[in-house]
């Protein structure tokens, strides 16, 4: 089954990859708009003309692509007309920051749904449970980029405690100091945009678990309450957690996207961005692939772990 999934991922980047090409040669934008910025109105026809042909624009996206998949599978990533350096360099340089935030805010989501979920799913109805329940309701309508604008409002503006945007404060060495004080908020918006549908999964699942034979099995037995949730009503819930966390993955990255906009972030979202405004394929594509890629790979990885976890899937599949 696992082979199958790796072996079935492999049309499906072709395929985007193939249809992200497609998109480019009847978008309305016009790559060299980006590429000449205000240099495109003092040129001329001409001269734009001739431009598009050294650049390759004037041919058709079938060969573009051809030629792109060519060199991709030699591993050769190309250069970024915008950024003007070889994509993989590029790539290099933000790939590490994007993973810093995103591994930060699901550790801090993850962390906070499964202790706030737990307790008040065992105490399902009480004062806690109502609370976690109603502001969990109210967060979900918030997209990541409301919540970012928020949090910046508050704790940078409001309150100045936090500075709201970049790696560093302007002029500053990177340091450990720097980057941690500057992804607090990032982090922190990012979490809180995932954190209602993680913590109302693990809610459910424990609220549901307790009136399993095997809880109650253990109940009879007089096994105190924390021995029960911790050996038997929190194994049986995180299975169902971790498939909720995999589904999740494509919006933690639509998240991650918007978040590293807002913030100033040095991440793979700024490159992403300018790369679609100017239709560079060869950073866009690259992009969009790894993405897709890393999406189907969580996806998988979470199934697995689900299998792992739960002896019963196992025994069905």
């Amino acid at each position: 089954m696992t082979r199958r999934r790796v072996l079935t991922m492999i049309p499906v980047l072709v395929a985007v990859s193939a249809a992200l090409f497609a998109a480019a040669a009847v978008s309305p934008f016009d790559p060299l708009v980006g590429y000449l910025g205000d240099r495109y109105v003092t040129t001329g026809a001409a001269d734009r003309a001739v431009l598009a042909g050294q650049l390759g624009l004037d041919v058709p996206w079938y060969r573009l692509y051809a030629q792109w998949a060519a060199d991709l599978c030699t591993g050769d990533l190309g250069a970024s007309r915008s950024f003007a350096q070889p994509v993989s360099e590029l790539l290099a340089q933000r790939i590490p920051w994007t993973m810093l935030l995103v591994t930060v805010a699901m550790t801090v989501a993850v962390a906070v749904s499964l202790v706030a979920g737990v307790v008040a799913g065992m105490r399902r109805g009480g004062l806690l449970d109502r609370v976690v329940s109603t502001v969990c309701v109210a967060l979900q309508g918030l997209p990541p980029f409301v919540v970012s604008l928020a949090v910046i409002g508050v704790f940078a503006v409001g309150l100045g405690w936090l500075p709201p945007a970049g790696l560093t404060d302007a002029g500053a060495e990177v340091d450990a100091a720097q980057v941690a004080r500057h992804l607090v908020l990032p982090a922190a918006a990012l979490a809180v945009s995932q954190l209602p549908w993680l913590l109302l999964a693990v809610r459910e699942t424990v609220a549901a678990n307790r009136g399993e034979d095997f809880v109650v099995g253990a109940v009879t037995r007089s096994i105190d309450t924390a021995t029960i949730t911790r050996r038997h009503i929190l194994p049986s819930s995180l299975a169902p957690f971790v498939t909720i966390l995999g589904a999740r993955l494509p919006e933690v990255v639509v998240g991650a996207v918007l978040v590293e906009e807002i913030f100033s972030w040095p991440g793979v979202a700024g490159a992403f961005v300018q790369s679609a405004k100017d239709l560079d394929m060869a950073l866009l594509a690259t992009l969009t692939v790894a993405t897709t890629g890393a999406v189907l790979l969580g996806s998988l990885l979470a199934d697995i772990a689900v299998v792992l976890l739960d002896p019963r899937v196992r025994a069905d599949g």
